[in-house]
């Protein structure tokens, strides 16, 4: 079979790209980091991509709001892309800077309402925040999820914190198997139980680290897994006393790839 091809999009800011484009090669992928101006003149190469993938970053300086930008910048010229992703049998990836951009698109919600049923704020602490964090999937419903009981993934960002516009927002996500990632304790405990920081280190109600759209094709979460491929990237990977194969952010990419297989 052949490999399917991963669009990288990259912005002034961006700094995961090349991470995350050696994540997906290394889970048998093909990679091509694309700037988004290279995209906007020639829009049609991504017809040529299985995977849409926004990486990590900061993306315009995450001036006046974290991914607000490039989001706009996508909104306005490439609607159509985006469109085409979500509409066809591809998946779409965002990461940090790239969840953000994804809730400022919308592109997880199949709502007309005005106002979504959700967004990403300032960490409660009010700054930036780095650490590794365990993480638990919620349901089996998405595609980058699958086989992933739990996880320890490191985060870094300072607008990760996940709300819901009202109780009736969170039910229909809910109900619809949106949520698929929450922040756990080492226990693994989370759900909608308060664990308190720094298990969740920014705040998010329920603990959410990760959602999907209604299919399970398009998944952003704040923690990154491109920075987990190998056993030695653990922070305790010298006191372990077995080390696994490899790291556990790779079965993400591994899914996405066996997902055209």
């Amino acid at each position: 079979m052949p490999k399917p091809r991963v669009l990288v999009l990259r912005a002034p800011g961006t700094n995961c790209d090349v991470e995350t484009a050696f994540a997906f090669e290394m889970a048998g992928a093909e990679a091509v980091k694309l700037h988004v101006n290279q995209l906007i003149d020639h829009p049609d190469l991504a017809s040529n991509f299985q995977i849409l993938c926004f990486p990590g970053g900061f993306s315009y300086g995450d001036d006046i709001a974290a991914g607000r930008i490039l989001a706009t910048q996508l909104q306005t010229f490439l609607a159509d892309t985006l469109e085409s992703f979500r509409q066809h049998d591809r998946l779409v990836l965002g990461i940090c800077n790239g969840f953000q951009i994804m809730m400022r698109l919308g592109i997880f919600f199949d709502s007309t309402e005005s106002v979504q049923p959700a967004t990403l704020t300032w960490n409660r602490q009010g700054r930036f925040d780095s650490r590794w964090v365990h993480l638990k999937p919620e349901t089996d419903n998405c595609v980058f999820l699958r086989g992933i009981d739990q996880c320890y993934l490191p985060m870094a960002h300072a607008e990760g914190r996940f709300l819901y516009r009202d109780s009736a927002a969170e039910t229909l996500l809910t109900e619809q198997k949106q949520i698929v990632l929450r922040y756990a304790d080492a226990d693994g405990a989370t759900g909608r139980d308060v664990i308190s920081f720094p298990s969740n280190p920014n705040g998010a109600q329920g603990n959410v680290a990760g959602i999907c759209d209604s299919t399970g094709r398009i998944f952003g979460l704040m923690p990154h897994p491109e920075r987990h491929l190998f056993a030695t990237n653990h922070p305790q990977w010298t006191r372990r006393e077995t080390q696994p194969e490899h790291g556990e952010g790779l079965k993400f990419f591994q899914n996405a790839v066996a997902y055209f297989g």
